[in-house]
Parts: structure tokens; sequence; C-alpha cells
């Protein structure tokens, strides 16, 4: 009797088959991601390179035209005078600005995460209320408040603060009270995500073996709200290092920040290579105090943990 030897069957190494399907899944995230990229390189990119080569041109004093020879005349420039003074108040008014940002946004954003589900729905919508109307019609608000003769000034004098009358627009404290008004929010809310995320039996913990409200705050809630610490900072530090819409109105021209000079380079002087050098070497401090706040911000992490 002949028998027939079954055919041998055919098997395929495991995983071979989901190789395409892989293949494909992976080439159809990156091609989600292309409008997203492309829109990044044409508005981002292109406009940060273009930045960088002008800033090594110079301009043809009878032809305004500008002329790539390659010079670093531009930034040795910036380091002189009215531009160095404008940086130096531009990153004090940033530091201080932010700092009082923190010292009132804390407390609001710790009685916000401690409030009832229904009272945090009304603060937190509250708080982005401001986001609704203009930014130009906000800071032309705080004109009015901190004018000669504004609500500010009369309620200082009710309460017996001041005697007689304060200056207050056209100067840096101005300036520095509209950019705390104007990033408030957004030092609040990365604090309130912080906050929120505290187990309350941490608190009630620390209260048990005897830690006092100070101690528990600084040993306890900072440590665990040191995230949404550095993301308000990063937050209301860069936009106001370079603001241009707040010092315009509020300083009256009289307090000059970085964000003015730059844009009286491009729009009234007509000097491109050397506005763009100030704005390179704006974007280099703020790249070097970010890349700073990170490693501390890591360091802090890694100790905690």
């Amino acid at each position: 009797m002949q028998t027939t030897r079954p055919a041998a069957a055919q098997t395929t190494p495991p995983g071979a088959e989901q190789a395409p399907s892989r293949a494909v899944r992976g080439l159809g995230r990156h091609t989600l991601a292309l409008p997203s990229l492309g829109w990044t390189v044409l508005f981002f990119v292109a406009p940060l390179v273009l930045l960088v080569l002008y800033s090594f041109g110079t301009r043809n004093v009878l032809t305004y035209e500008v002329e790539f020879g390659w010079t670093l005349q531009n930034y040795s420039d910036v380091w002189h005078g009215l531009y160095i003074d404008a940086l130096l108040r531009s990153l004090a008014l940033s530091a201080a600005a932010t700092f009082a940002c923190l010292l009132i946004g804390f407390p609001v954003a710790y009685t916000i995460a401690r409030a009832g589900r229904r009272m945090q729905l009304v603060l937190l919508l509250l708080v982005m209320v401001p986001f609704w109307t203009s930014f130009v019609v906000r800071t032309y608000g705080v004109f009015n408040v901190i004018g000669d003769r504004g609500p500010l000034q009369q309620l200082l004098k009710a309460l017996g603060l001041v005697g007689g009358d304060i200056h207050l627009l056209f100067t840096p404290v101005g300036v520095g009270i509209g950019i705390v008004y104007t990033y408030l929010p957004l030092m609040i809310l990365p604090l309130y995500v912080a906050l929120e995320r505290i187990d309350p039996a941490l608190l009630e913990a620390a209260s048990d073996l005897g830690a006092r409200p100070v101690r528990t705050l600084l040993r306890v809630i900072v440590p665990l709200a040191l995230p949404g610490i550095v993301g308000g900072c990063v937050l209301v530090g860069i936009p106001a290092t370079g603001e241009y819409v707040i010092p315009q109105i509020l300083g009256g021209g009289k307090t000059l920040m970085i964000g003015n000079v730059i844009a009286d380079q491009f729009l009234e002087i007509g000097d491109f290579p050397f506005g763009a050098a100030l704005a390179m070497v704006l974007t280099a401090i703020v790249m070097a105090i970010l890349l700073l706040v990170r490693a501390r911000a890591d360091r802090g992490e890694t100790v905690t943990s």
C-alpha cells in the first residue's frame, strides 16, 4: 500500500505577519505629525533662521539695504548704553513680576485646590474670565485703575496708606503691576494642578507628627508643588521678559523694555541686522534661563524621590 507523504506545512516566523502592519501604523503616526511639523518649521524655525542670518549683516546707511558681510559688530553693540540698560531692566522687571505672581498665586491656587468640587469650578472660571477679554483692552483697564486719581490711589488714601498723590503711570512700578495682573492666571493654573494632586492624608500625617503649618508648607507642600512652581514661573517669566504692549501703554515710552527696543529697530529705525542681534541675544538669555531652571527642577525631583 502506497502512502503519500504530507506536504510540509509552511511556517512563518512569529511576528512576520505583524511587521507590515506595524510599519503601516508607524507611517500613519508620522503622517499625522506632518501638519504640525510643517507649521512649526514655517512659523518658528524659518523666522529664527532668518533672524540668525540678518544678525550677521549690516545696513547700508545710504540705501538702507541689508548687506551680508558676516560681521559680529551688531552683537558687540548690544552691550552698550541704552540697549544693555533696557535688557537689564527687562530681566529685573520680569523676575520681580514673576516672584510677585508666585506670592499672590500660591495661596489662591491652594485655596482653589482645597475647595469643594463645585466651588473649584466657580473659582477656576473666575481666574480664566480675564482671558475672554482682549489683551490690549485689559491693559488699558489697568491704565485707568493705576492712573492719577484712579481707583487704586483713592483706595490707598481711604485706607490711610498714602498721604498725597502717587504716580504709578509711566514708571517701572506701573509696568510691573500691569505684568502681574496680566500674567497672574498663568501662574495660578499650573500651581492649582500641582496642589490639587497632593494627597490630603500627607498633610494630616505631617500634623499628627507634630509639624506646624509653616513647617508643613515648607517641607511637604512646596516640594510636592515644585513642578507647578517651575511651570508657572516659566509661563510668566519668559513672555514677561520680552513684553511689548504693557510697557508701551503703561510705560508711555519712559520705561523701555527690550521688546520695545527691538520693535523700534525694526519698525522705526529700519536697522534689521541690529534688531535681529538684539532678538537673538534675548533668545539666548531666555534659553539659558530655561536650561538652568530645568536642571534645578530635575535635581529637586531626584532629591525628593
